[in-house]
């Protein structure tokens, strides 16, 4: 590698590593404002909390690929290092998928169908923190871990594994986050639009006051639907 090509991979890793910092102050603001407002009593808010938190634990991770800035000239010393942090590379990326598709599915079936899952809580924890285990471990057992674009570790790539790992990246990330992802954009387009219809029509309502919470709780929603999004 020339100079020349050494020096754009470290200034983007630099400006990555940067972004990413400030991704984790952005999320550590937030998890302080939910605590101080003693959001967490709601289950509602709880599940957005985790979604900071597992972004925060992701944007955390991505930081740490500062590291590798030298890992060119220093592969053997990075070997296993590399490994580890690509390892935690996909389990917190699939954490943080984990618990925004849960933030989705409880707010779909709180203002879609009318149905409180709080005691399904227990369910999402365990979902997004174990399952993310088992996929991490996939490119363990095949040895695909290694060094990926731009100073990060990742599914690696080279001349003699390069679609084998192309096909292997995009099975256990690229594809299902983009499906997921796009279904539960979908999910919430229609959850907001059932929830406005009903505020919009609430003198329909056998009561005044069914209407009233609908839209108190449309007003709740608001806030939390950005979540997912993000």
């Amino acid at each position: 590698m020339n100079s020349t090509s050494g020096y754009i991979i470290s200034s983007a890793q630099i400006i990555f590593t940067s972004l990413s910092g400030i991704s984790c102050l952005l999320c550590l603001l937030a998890a302080i404002l939910v605590f101080s407002l003693k959001l967490y009593a709601k289950i509602v808010y709880r599940l957005a909390l985790y979604q900071v938190l597992s972004s925060l634990g992701f944007a955390m991770v991505e930081t740490l690929g500062i590291i590798f800035l030298n890992y060119r000239q220093s592969s053997v010393v990075y070997g296993d290092l590399c490994i580890a942090f690509g390892w935690l590379n996909l389990y917190s990326r699939w954490v943080k998928l984990f618990f925004t598709l849960w933030v989705t599915f409880h707010l779909f079936c709180f203002g879609a169908l009318q149905k409180n899952l709080k005691k399904m809580e227990p369910v999402y924890i365990a979902t997004s923190t174990l399952l993310p285990v088992l996929i991490a471990c996939v490119p363990l057992i095949t040895h695909s871990y290694g060094l990926v674009s731009v100073g990060a570790c990742y599914i690696h790539i080279d001349n003699d594994t390069q679609y084998i790992a192309v096909i292997e990246g995009f099975a256990l990330w690229d594809g299902p986050a983009m499906v997921l992802l796009s279904m539960a954009a979908v999910a919430m387009v229609v959850m907001m639009m059932k929830m406005s219809h009903r505020v919009c029509w609430r003198w329909r309502y056998e009561t005044l006051t069914t209407g009233d919470q609908y839209w108190k709780a449309l007003k709740q929603l608001l806030p939390l639907a950005a979540f997912p999004i993000l």
